[in-house]
């Protein structure tokens, strides 16, 4: 697929999506964040793809939403722009493939709610994160959804009040971020990631994700009333009765994705 704004790369069971706006920090314009929808779901309508990989071309991962074209719009523009943005945000929790943040230089405002929507996701320690929207009389409130739901309440809150940024060693304690490592080290990181997610069965992991965005939201009663019939008809499928059975007989399942 053709791209203006966007780089898609198929390579063995990831997809890289790359946001390529360099001149605008990646700033996340409607054309673009369209873009990320459509490649998703190509990515998710490969059975060979079993990893996402988003990054950011250029210095940094993303700036966030693109000012430049919220100058003087009116409420249908923007009620456009916010409904984009959460399609977008949905989707990446929505495709059966773990989507990973690489992520490099600054993800603030919207960047930075793009990295904690993702399901995973690894920074170079020189990173940096935050949510300045309070500073420019525009409160990051969508973005506050997905990071209040990943650092929690009050880190969440002194993250939008302040618009102070936060580095990399304080989003990895924060849980925005899985971990943070020396640049030269991030690659490497992320390709062992992708490794050990697709040496599990691809239907699995995808019933695991659905399943736990799913529970997450629920009392625990009825999270567990969700996952217990999650887990029974995961146990009816073949790739369970495989990989139990390779457990057993201590050999290397043969995952046939059903």
């Amino acid at each position: 697929m053709e791209f203006e704004h966007l780089l898609l790369k198929i390579d063995g069971p990831s997809a890289r999506l790359t946001l390529n706006r360099p001149e605008r920090r990646n700033a996340l314009s409607l054309a673009l964040m369209r873009e990320v929808v459509a490649a998703l779901e190509a990515a998710a309508a490969m059975p060979e793809v079993r990893v996402v990989v988003i990054d950011g071309a250029g210095p940094v991962f993303s700036a966030g939403h693109d000012l430049g074209e919220m100058v003087g719009r009116d409420a249908a523009f923007y009620a456009e722009l916010f409904d984009v943005c959460t399609v977008m945000m949905e989707t990446i929790q929505r495709v059966p493939q773990p989507v990973i943040a690489q992520v490099h230089g600054v993800a603030t405002a919207a960047g930075c709610q793009l990295v904690a929507a993702c399901d995973l996701a690894v920074a170079t320690d020189g990173a940096r994160f935050a949510t300045p929207g309070v500073k420019i009389g525009l409160f990051c409130s969508t973005p506050m959804v997905p990071i209040s739901r990943a650092v929690g309440r009050k880190r969440a809150m002194e993250m939008l009040l302040t618009g102070a940024m936060v580095d990399a060693a304080t989003a990895a304690d924060w849980g925005l971020v899985n971990r943070a490592v020396p640049a030269d080290q991030l690659d490497v990181t992320v390709d062992g990631l992708v490794d050990a997610i697709t040496s599990s069965s691809p239907m699995t992991v995808g019933i695991g994700k659905a399943a736990f965005y799913t529970q997450i939201e629920l009392d625990e009663h009825r999270a567990y009333d969700h996952t217990k019939a999650v887990m029974t008809a995961n146990a009816l499928a073949g790739d369970a009765q495989e990989g139990i059975g390779a457990f057993l007989e201590k050999r290397t399942p043969q995952w046939t994705g059903r």
